[in-house]
């Protein structure tokens, strides 16, 4: 599958922490009608049987609706359940055996934090560049910030495009125009929220305008 930059405007990372009236599968589909243009099946404390139903079944969901599916760091399971894609953090498999293991038909993307990072996941073979922590986050509290400068010079030296992710909701999304980043990354802005389809509805419109600007 080819990593369009479109299907990084609303990209959903998945936390079952906010599941409770509805389950992890409900939401994503909440998601979906509301216009995430991606999804990433993120969840550490999930056992291998149950990650690998997740997987199947929002995989098959995501099918149903035309949005890649990717999955964090697990490069066996994403090629088992036949996944888009994989993605991969600086601690995870290195980008390289990454897309050895993977082949040339899937998306990979890499977590970066330095353009000397991002320069080394694009030689290895990444589609995309997660870009993060651009703001503080609960979800992942010892995530190393990035700073706007950072962020805009990992986007012009690259070639491929990048998501930002970290602390992003409605109020600060714009704060990231200019910056040269294709999307944005979410994970309680989705998830948390209490409409979750209104909710996406109104961040693709925020990102969309965000990338005009950029």
């Amino acid at each position: 599958m080819t990593c369009d930059e479109g299907i990084l405007r609303l990209y959903a990372v998945t936390d079952r922490a906010w599941t409770g009236r509805q389950t992890l599968y409900e939401q994503v589909e909440r998601a979906l009608l509301g216009g995430v243009t991606c999804v990433q099946l993120r969840e550490k404390a999930l056992d291998r049987e149950s990650l690998r139903k997740e997987a199947e079944e929002i995989g098959a969901l995501c099918r149903q609706h035309h949005v890649p599916f990717l999955i964090d760091d697990d490069v066996e399971l994403a090629v088992a359940c036949h996944a888009d894609g994989v993605h991969v953090g600086q601690s995870d498999l290195e980008a390289g055996r990454a897309r050895d293991a993977i082949g040339e038909d899937m998306i990979l993307g890499v977590s970066a934090q330095t353009v000397e990072q991002a320069l080394a996941a694009e030689r290895a073979g990444a589609d995309y560049l997660g870009v993060g922590a651009v703001f503080p986050t609960a979800t992942k509290p010892d995530a190393e910030d990035v700073s706007y400068d950072t962020l805009r010079a990992i986007c012009a030296a690259v070639k491929v495009p990048v998501v930002a992710i970290g602390g992003i909701t409605k109020d600060n999304i714009s704060r990231l125009s200019g910056s040269g980043v294709r999307g944005v990354a979410l994970v309680s802005a989705i998830f948390a929220a209490e409409q979750i389809e209104g909710e996406c509805r109104e961040l693709l419109a925020l990102s969309q305008k965000m990338v005009a600007g950029a």
